[in-house]
């Protein structure tokens, strides 16, 4: 007698346990029918019941259930997730490490389950990247990379990712990962000179100026043929205020690229800043006659003898005799009449850029142009 009520007891427990693996099994049908709402309410009851909730299946159910959310337009499931991708992961790994005959990695293999995953990685991290949500989208590249190392993982390895990856945590202002990402891209040569470029910049935000430039130094010697090098140079020491060496490495490239406008907007400006203006006035007028539509180079003059006629009237200010006066004064006008067509274009490039009618108000003011200074100014108004 005893031994038929052990037997019952036997069945009893079975039956328990198979009821709630069934749970199991019916999260998973209702994942592949869509019914999002019906596996959630079954893989709870499973997590929660003593007879499931350790069991690899249904850590693999919830890796399913996870994706699915991501990947679902119903506004209803996404609150079953804050992290729905990052939980699947965590569930996938979950199941693996609960089944120790390898039943569930062979499934997640077989199935290509972190393909898929990876792809839903790659789609979520771009679309993070887009929102500016850096961080977010550098966890999703570093988890898309951790499942495409893995041995779960059936296919040809992304290079990008990792070049997706560094340029998530260069927005993210995590310049050590970010460099960390693109010397890989660099070892692998992706994406050639560009990768050494995001690193030597990496550098440079880091405040680490030396390391910057001895990059982009040894580049001249790697890449000789690529003229974006001496660019990126140049583009350095103007940054970290070397005015010198930034002048000297563009004269070594106007000679290879004598009509690149950027070259003489470049050299304008560092004269423009160093209060050099009949330098910056040469150089800028080159680069407006190469190209007349580039904006920065049209206010850049405008803006070089705006600063050369105030400083003409400085000094006006000091001359004691009339006449000198008058005429340093009307010398002085001349040139803010100078400056007025250049910033006029500029104006007509950006319509809305305050810093162009900003100087308009001040020249049609000092060239009495009245009814021109009304308009600019009552435009001003609604824009500050």
């Amino acid at each position: 007698m005893k031994k038929v009520f052990l037997l019952l007891a036997v069945i009893s427990i079975s039956v328990a346990t198979f009821a709630q693996k069934g749970k199991v099994t019916s999260a998973l049908t209702f994942i592949e029918q869509g019914s999002l709402d019906k596996a959630k309410e079954a893989l709870d009851q499973a997590m929660t019941h003593p007879k499931s909730m350790d069991w690899f299946n249904t850590y693999f159910a919830k890796g399913k259930l996870a994706q699915a959310v991501f990947n679902s337009d119903n506004p209803a499931f996404k609150s079953y997730f804050t992290d729905p991708l990052g939980e699947a992961y965590a569930a996938y790994e979950k199941s693996i490490e609960l089944d120790p005959k390898g039943g569930a990695k062979k499934r997640i293999i077989t199935g290509m389950v972190y393909n898929s995953l990876a792809l839903d990685l790659y789609t979520q991290g771009g679309q993070q990247f887009d929102a500016k949500d850096y961080a977010g989208a550098l966890k999703s590249f570093e988890t898309q990379i951790a499942i495409t190392e893995s041995d779960k993982y059936v296919g040809v390895t992304d290079t990008g990712m990792y070049y997706n990856a560094g340029l998530a945590a260069m927005n993210a202002k995590e310049h050590q990962t970010a460099i960390k990402y693109f010397e890989k891209c660099a070892e692998m040569g992706y994406q050639g000179v560009n990768t050494y470029f995001q690193i030597s910049q990496n550098y440079l935000e880091m405040g680490d100026t030396l390391k910057a430039e001895s990059i982009l130094k040894d580049l001249r010697t790697k890449f000789a043929d690529n003229k974006n090098v001496i660019l990126e140079l140049i583009d350095l020491y103007i940054k970290a205020g070397k005015n010198d060496a930034a002048l000297e490495n563009l004269v070594i490239a106007r000679t290879d690229d004598p009509d690149n406008y950027s070259l003489h907007f470049a050299e304008g400006i560092i004269y423009l800043n160093e209060d050099r203006y009949d330098e910056a006035i040469t150089s800028l007028s080159r680069s407006v006659e190469l190209n007349p539509e580039f904006y920065d180079s049209q206010y850049g003059l405008g803006a070089s003898y705006i600063n050369k006629a105030s400083d003409m009237f400085a000094k006006a200010n000091d001359i004691m005799d009339v006449n000198e006066y008058n005429k340093a004064v009307d010398d002085a006008m001349a040139v803010f009449a100078k400056a007025l067509p250049y910033m006029e274009k500029a104006n007509e490039l950006k319509p809305d850029d305050v810093y162009a009618l900003r100087s308009l108000r001040e020249l049609y003011y000092r060239l009495k142009m009245t009814e021109k200074y009304d308009a600019v100014k009552a435009k001003l108004d609604t824009l500050e």
